[in-house]
């Protein structure tokens, strides 16, 4: 007797990861870029931004704006 096999993947996942790849491979060429080196630059990118993106958040913090506002009437 033996089971039925299920798909590991739905037919819409499969389609996704193969345009991701697809596009990565697009991108590496446009750029001239091996794509391990494209994913290692993005990868690079991502922390960059993610960074810059919590310096802003944290000189936007409504306590430290407090702060400055009341040093600069002092």
């Amino acid at each position: 007797m033996s089971r039925p096999q299920t798909p590991t993947t739905t037919p819409l996942a499969a389609v996704s990861r193969w345009m991701a790849g697809l596009a990565t491979s697009l991108l590496a060429r446009s750029l001239n870029l091996p794509e391990p080196l494209l994913h290692a630059t993005g990868s690079l990118v991502f922390a960059q931004v993610y960074e810059m993106e919590l310096r802003a958040a944290r000189s936007l913090c409504p306590a430290r704006l407090r702060r400055q506002l009341l040093a600069w009437f002092r």
